[in-house]
Formats: structure tokens, C-alpha cells, sequence
């Protein structure tokens, strides 16, 4: 096996974003004169991005917000979420000498997030992540996202074409349609975001291990 194409989620696979995440929520709900919420309330809805998050949240501390409402709250959160980033947020355990091991090995890797691509291209670096990716692609480059086969072959692309084989690993049902549209096999972290048990998601390898990655791609693609 050489070269392979590895494209990475962000948020729930290689980053815990929750406590940044839930801090961007709680600052809005504050100004708002709600009570704050805790990461066991919304874990669920963190791979679902802030839209889904805030409309969540209002319910769950006094009366829905409608639609309009719920734009002007964004605005709010990313603001407050931008000048945070990377306060609480963490690499997984395993992530950052996997991905050393990786990129030793010859691997091509990016990265494939639903988060906007300010927000993305923001945290990786702020978490020292960009020396390993040579194709970072967020939310709002091209008008679809994940799961459509489309971001995903942009990212190939970037990253110099498929090579010896490529591999979606993430952490939600959305990384493994997206390996599926695209007509590759996923792997998939269970320490993750998912609010479905990720052995049901139907991805090609599932591990609680970051560290197993090389193994499982090397099992994948021969």
C-alpha cells in the first residue's frame, strides 16, 4: 500500500469542540436571560452544527424561537464561538502522533467539515494540525456538503488525486454516506458526536482507538 488518500472529519473525530461549542451557546442563551445548559444536553446535536444546537436549547430553557430569531442568535454565537476557538478544545487521545505516524508512512490526508470554512480553517491551526493536511475544506466553499460525493472528490482532488486507495473516517452517519457516495470505505470513531450507537451506522471499520487508524486503513486497503 502506498500513498493513500485519507480525508478526516473535524469536530467529534480529531478535535473535542463540545466544551468551546457549549460555552458559544451558553454566552448566547446568557444574553438572552436563559439558564445555561450542559454538554450532556446537547452532545447529541453537536455534529448537527449551531443552527440545531441554539433551536434545542431555546425549547429547553423557555419558549421556541422562531426561524428569523434563530438567524440573528447565529450571528451571536459565531461571534462569541470565534473569539474561542480553541479555549477548551483538545485533540482526542492518540490524534497528533497517529497522524505523525501517518504522514511518516507517506499518507495524504485532509480534512472534510460540515463547519464553515472560517471556523475551520481557524481551529486547525490554533490546535496545530496544519502541518499534516494538504486540503482543508469546510462548509461554504461549494455550494453542497457532506454527504454529497461532490466535497468529498474536491478534497481527493486537493490532495493530489486518489492514489493507492481512498478512506472517509469520522464519527456520524453523515461521514459514512459520504464514504459511501463516494464509493470508498469508512472508518469510524465511537467517541464521536453521534447520537445513533455508531455499529449501526454501517461503516467498513469502527474503533473507540485513534491510535488504530494505520492498522484499519492498511486492513481496508490492502
Amino acid at each position: 500500500m502506498t500513498t493513500p488518500a485519507l480525508v478526516f472529519d473535524l469536530d467529534g473525530t480529531l478535535v473535542d469542540t463540545a466544551p468551546d461549542l457549549l460555552g458559544a451557546l451558553n454566552a448566547v442563551l446568557r444574553a438572552e436571560g436563559r439558564r445555561a445548559v450542559n454538554l450532556a444536553d446537547l452532545r447529541h446535536l453537536v455534529g448537527h452544527g449551531a443552527r440545531a444546537m441554539l433551536d434545542e436549547a431555546m425549547k429547553r430553557t423557555g419558549e421556541p424561537a422562531d426561524a428569523a430569531r434563530i438567524e440573528g442568535l447565529m450571528d451571536d454565537f459565531i461571534a462569541h464561538y470565534r473569539t474561542h476557538i480553541a479555549a477548551e478544545s483538545r485533540l482526542f487521545p492518540g490524534v497528533k502522533e497517529t497522524l505523525e505516524k501517518l504522514q511518516a508512512e507517506g499518507a495524504r490526508m485532509g480534512v472534510l467539515s460540515n463547519k464553515p470554512q472560517e471556523l475551520t480553517s481557524m481551529l486547525i491551526p490554533a490546535v496545530d494540525l496544519s502541518r499534516f493536511f494538504c486540503a482543508i475544506h469546510g462548509a461554504g466553499r461549494l455550494e453542497v456538503v457532506k454527504p454529497n460525493a461532490r466535497v468529498f472528490h474536491h478534497v481527493i482532488e486537493e490532495m493530489g488525486g486518489e492514489g493507492s486507495g481512498m478512506v472517509m473516517i469520522g464519527d456520524s452517519a453523515t461521514d459514512v454516506k459520504t464514504a459511501r457516495a463516494a464509493g470508498c470505505p469508512s472508518i469510524v470513531l465511537t467517541y464521536g458526536y453521534s447520537p445513533e450507537p455508531v455499529e449501526t451506522l454501517g461503516a467498513d471499520r469502527v474503533t473507540d482507538d485513534f491510535r488504530d487508524i494505520p492498522r484499519l486503513v492498511r486492513e481496508l486497503l490492502g
